[in-house]
């Protein structure tokens, strides 16, 4: 449940994290341990008394989940999972990968000159990898990404960015299409020497990097199928 303190610690940890982006998590956790399935609806209301919040805040919450085709408003019935596949990455991984192509161009000399933010990510996944920790994979797999963005210094790229819910469905595609990172992993070895080393082609190695995960959504649906 999400319950509010009046402590300075906990005053202090809500202002870092709203309660509607506690709430959304709360929900996207719901999504990914199966609780509610494709084409379920998410009761606002019972929603709001399971974490004793109004709903406003869970209203708030649903619409970013709708933003992100997560889930869909039905007329008179409130909100249902849409039924997520591998079609939908083959729209929004493309999105992505252009804008990591902007970012890794913008961000190479930066990266060049200090390319510790993308190795400690690197050996974080490492180690995530070998302890079988899916969470810690995820977690490290988007930060990697997220560094060369910031990296870009372009507050628009890093705002579209993040508005592609990355984290979001990469935990998705792990859980629902079966996508193994670790497979991936040693792609962010390569990138990260690319970086450091002023390869030119850098950029088309990450946006190439970022396609090879529909590729792998894809066999893995086949597969599962």
């Amino acid at each position: 449940m999400v319950e509010l303190s009046e402590s300075p610690e906990d005053a202090s940890r809500l202002a870092r994290n709203p309660l509607r982006e506690q709430i959304r998590r709360v929900l996207v956790d719901g999504l990914l341990s199966g609780r509610w399935q494709p084409g379920e609806r998410i009761v606002e209301r019972r929603v709001a008394a399971e974490l004793n919040v109004s709903q406003a805040p869970v209203r708030e919450a649903l619409r970013e989940l709708e933003t992100l085709r997560l889930i869909e408003s039905v007329p008179n019935k409130g909100a249902r999972v849409r039924d997520f596949g591998a079609a939908d990455m083959a729209e929004i991984y493309p999105v992505r990968a252009g804008l990591e192509l902007v970012a890794a161009q913008l961000a190479a000399p930066r990266l060049a000159e200090d390319i510790r933010p993308l190795e400690r990510e690197v050996e974080a996944l490492r180690r995530a990898t070998a302890a079988g920790d899916v969470e810690e994979e995820i977690k490290h797999s988007v930060d990697f990404h997220r560094e060369i963005v910031r990296a870009a210094d372009n507050s628009v790229l890093l705002h579209t960015w993040e508005s592609l819910g990355v984290e979001v469905w990469t935990a998705l595609s792990v859980r629902w299409l079966n996508m193994e990172l670790h497979a991936k992993a040693a792609d962010h070895h390569q990138i990260t020497r690319a970086f450091r080393d002023r390869d030119p082609g850098v950029g088309q190695m990450l946006s190439d990097h970022v396609l090879n995960y529909v590729e792998a959504a894809l066999k893995s649906r086949d597969a599962v199928g």
